[in-house]
């Protein structure tokens, strides 16, 4: 296809993994990429580990390096966002009241930080989604004293183990879970991630929930919690979830439901995909829609959606293939890998086979989730990649925990005896074994 435009709304990893397969797969046509951030293309996953920490500078979390961009003859717009899109007219609307027109649109617009109300009239609060984030974040630091972390996520645990490592602040994690991670991993890994977190110094304030931040003279001093107690702070980072940017899609005729809802083929509209963070779409193995905020995602279905974007205008001669991964995700926290595959949010019950958990510090397990009778994701740290790679197969289709039972003993099997059994707990969500 050698006339037209194409647009992908969004520089984002989604974003650029469309625009370079629609290059590879011989799209030569006008190629417009707008990015809200003015910063060349850079990976997210370091800001809060090895840029944190201090052991990365900024120039290793580039994308690609200048050449490789150039290469692809983009015409890539930094520091302007999208904001509003004409179906009928095929028009993308830029903040700087320029009109494009397109034959082909991706959306990759991602998601931004959550924050609380009254956040932003206190200096020393801080979200941590982009570069700018992280040097502001830096510069609160500078100046010492106490941090508190809010939320109990991925984000927030691996912001507490980063600054704990620094050993130069006093780090608090308040969540209203039970545990750190619970919503994601359960109360049985959870309460092991505890231990972990407390053996390095860092305070949990658990099922607690914020009501507001205190401060004095413009500078945060606190967090408030519906207890009536306030949890003394110099530096707060929220890290209490995203919300997808689709404000800017109001009016188009999409549908926006928690992210632009797809079909299975990650289309939103004849001509129009979406990928990465702000997708919501049909994955036809599980029978629902999927929205995940994982970087291999991004990735990859940003190369689908271009894929079957191009066949659409076709312009390539395979047809258009359904969007069906398992989804991957990962969290460095210490020395921990902790390593997911498929789905975990939700599960109703949760199979330990193999946990050795003679050294502290760096435990070995194997979890297995299910839902509704069927395993739909796995968890492994200290597996080797070959057993993990393994373990995901299990998972591609969900299936009862018996049918996977002895495959899954097989494998782990290979890791020796656990040195210490797993022990057995009754959660809300479930039973973790």
């Amino acid at each position: 296809m050698s006339r037209g435009t194409i647009v992908v709304a969004g520089a984002s990893a989604a974003g650029i993994s469309a625009a370079e397969t629609l290059r590879r797969k011989g799209y030569d046509g006008r190629l417009v990429v707008i990015g809200d951030e003015t910063h060349p293309p850079y990976e997210r996953p370091p800001l809060s580990k090895q840029l944190l920490t201090g052991e990365w500078d900024e120039q290793r979390t580039a994308m690609r390096d200048p050449a490789a961009l150039d290469q692809y003859a983009l015409d890539l717009r930094l520091g302007v966002r999208a904001r509003g899109l004409d179906l009928g007219s095929r028009r993308v609307v830029l903040d700087d009241g320029e009109h494009i027109g397109f034959d082909g649109l991706i959306i990759a617009t991602g998601v931004r930080a959550r924050t609380l109300a009254g956040a932003e009239a206190l200096s020393g609060v801080h979200t941590l989604r982009t570069l700018d984030d992280l040097a502001a974040l830096r510069a609160s630091l500078w100046a010492g004293g106490t941090v508190a972390v809010i939320g109990s996520g991925p984000l927030g645990m691996e912001v507490a183990s980063s600054l704990a490592a620094r050993n130069a602040h006093e780090v608090t994690v308040i969540t209203d879970e039970s545990v750190p991670m619970e919503r994601v991993f359960g109360p049985g890994i959870g309460e092991m991630l505890g231990r972990i977190h407390r053996s390095r110094g860092v305070k949990l304030h658990t099922g607690q929930t914020v009501t507001g931040l205190a401060g004095t003279r413009g500078k945060v001093s606190g967090v408030r919690l519906a207890d009536g107690t306030t949890v003394q702070a110099d530096t707060v980072v929220l890290a209490i979830g995203s919300t997808p940017n689709t404000e800017w899609l109001a009016g188009s005729g999409l549908t926006v439901d928690r992210g632009v809802r797809c079909d299975a083929y990650s289309a939103a509209a004849p001509f129009v995909y979406a990928a990465g963070d702000v997708a919501h779409w049909h994955h036809r193995v599980h029978g629902a829609p999927v929205r995940t905020e994982h970087r291999i995602n991004a990735t990859e279905q940003g190369a689908v959606a271009a894929h079957n974007l191009l066949s659409e205008l076709g312009a390539a001669p395979e047809p258009r293939a359904a969007y069906t991964p398992v989804p991957y995700f990962w969290s460095d926290q210490y020395a921990l890998k902790l390593q997911a595959y498929g789905l975990l949010h939700g599960a109703d019950r949760v199979e330990v086979p193999y946990a050795d958990l003679d050294d502290p510090d760096r435990p070995r397990l194997a979890a297995f989730y299910a839902r509704q009778g069927l395993v739909r994701g796995v968890l492994g740290t200290g597996i080797s990649p070959r057993v993990l790679r393994e373990l995901r197969g299990l998972v591609t289709l969900p299936k009862p925990w018996e049918d996977i039972r002895g495959r899954a003993a097989e494998l782990l099997a290979t890791l020796g005896r656990p040195r210490r059994p797993a022990v057995a707990r009754d959660a809300d969500r479930g039973k973790t074994r």
